[in-house]
């Protein structure tokens, strides 16, 4: 009988780099689609006014974009069940590109309708990317820190969010005075998406030319949990209900706030859109100081206290009284921070060969985003937008139970 060999010094180290520089190459992912989302809700009111639609209507952005994810997680984890985490990757990037550069016609077109299709198709990309990245950085490493190391990858998702109302506050709201054509108001929008669009190209030539590591889920988990179907788990089903919520919240949150602001303390949609970036720092802080308590305190634990907390913040937003309802609104961004990661995290440990299916059911749960702003806005048209903040308060009392009760549903179960 031959005996297996036991891997060099140089083999384990090749191993290491290899690992490392795939978290490195796919955390840069998590910048780029946390970037278009950061654009988006800077979008939303730049159309209001350029394009003069509803709060109603503009909410349709966050339909299209995060409708895309949706209709293109299941399609994207069957592709990279055959093809491999890096194809789905690099076919991400591919409709991200090409999104980007639906731009150029949308501007010339300044059709609202044509934007929104731009959109879906970036959204399209970034669900591939999102259903590949996520799940592959929780295997990179050991499965007892995937919460922590998965939160460490998001925080550059939450920097690019907090990048995002900078460039939008400074190039979309720009051409647009007295005397202006209106094309000149959405020059900065299709110059931006157009550098976006260059920028992914070369990031897809730099991963397309990279080796990264193969993960077979097959090996991570034991037999016994593989053998269990996705509908016997109860954990990842909880999980996805509340990261339905969560993103109907942190969405809906975002896509009012330049409103939520000139409302209530009679700023600028310019000066707006510069505030906004304030709770996206929040967001990005609230990221690496999450990271760093998970060291401490156990995950789920931390995501149910910070739900609770965002519950009362929202309460206290929707009661409309000036910059103390600012105020609270971006201390909820801190307490956002961590529910994404977590929850995906949560959801899917011990999934062994069903990891894809369930990431994707998990991106497809984003769908949350795609609904809550409309209704949102339809709230904000009639009754004013504190009033609509309601109802990020009702979907962090459901991502709260999740952290308490969801996330160890399978041993409550097995414990009676």
């Amino acid at each position: 009988m031959a005996l297996s060999t036991p891997p060099t010094s140089a083999a384990v180290a090749s191993s290491g780099n290899a690992t490392r520089l795939a978290l490195l190459l796919v955390t840069s992912l998590f910048f780029l689609w946390g970037l278009s989302y950061g654009l988006l809700d800077v979008l939303n009111k730049h159309f209001q006014e350029s394009l003069h639609i509803t709060r109603a209507r503009s909410g349709l952005l966050q339909a299209a974009y995060f409708g895309a994810y949706f209709l293109a997680a299941l399609p994207a984890a069957a592709l990279m069940q055959r093809k491999g985490y890096k194809f789905g990757i690099l076919f991400g990037l591919a409709l991200f590109a090409t999104g980007a550069l639906l731009f150029i016609p949308a501007t010339a077109a300044l059709s609202f309708d044509f934007f929104l299709f731009a959109l879906f198709v970036i959204a399209c990309g970034a669900a591939c990317l999102e259903t590949a990245a996520n799940p592959y950085v929780t295997f990179l490493g050991s499965p007892q820190t995937s919460e922590r190391r998965l939160n460490f990858a998001q925080s550059f998702n939450g920097l690019a969010s907090f990048i995002g109302p900078l460039i939008g506050g400074a190039f979309f709201f720009s051409g647009t005075g007295a005397g202006a054509t209106p094309q000149a108001g959405f020059s900065g929008v299709q110059g931006t998406y157009v550098v976006i669009a260059l920028v992914v190209m070369a990031l897809a030539l730099l991963i397309a030319r990279t080796p990264i590591p193969y993960i077979h889920e097959e090996d991570i988990a034991s037999k016994e949990v593989n053998a269990r179907p996705l509908v016997a788990q109860r954990h990842f089903l909880w999980a996805v209900v509340a990261q339905f919520f969560y993103v109907a919240a942190q969405v809906g949150v975002n896509a009012y706030f330049i409103n939520f602001v000139t409302e209530q303390v009679g700023v600028t949609s310019q000066t707006g859109a510069f505030l906004l970036s304030t709770p996206m720092l929040c967001f990005v802080l609230g990221r690496f100081a999450g990271t760093a308590l998970m060291s401490r305190f156990a995950a789920a634990s931390l995501l149910a206290l910070y739900a609770t907390i965002n519950v009362v913040l929202a309460l206290l937003a929707a009661l409309g009284h000036g910059w103390v309802a600012v105020v609270a609104l971006i201390a909820v961004s801190f307490f956002m921070s961590i529910m994404f990661p977590t929850i995906f995290a949560l959801g899917v440990k011990n999934l062994g060969a069903h990891t894809k299916r369930g990431a994707s059911f998990l991106v497809m749960s984003v769908v949350g985003g795609a609904i809550a702003p409309y209704f949102m806005g339809l709230v904000a048209d009639r009754h004013g937008t504190a009033t609509a903040y309601l109802i990020p308060a009702a979907c962090f009392v459901v991502v709260a139970w999740y952290g308490k009760y969801g996330s160890r549903a399978d041993d409550i179960r097995s414990a009676r």
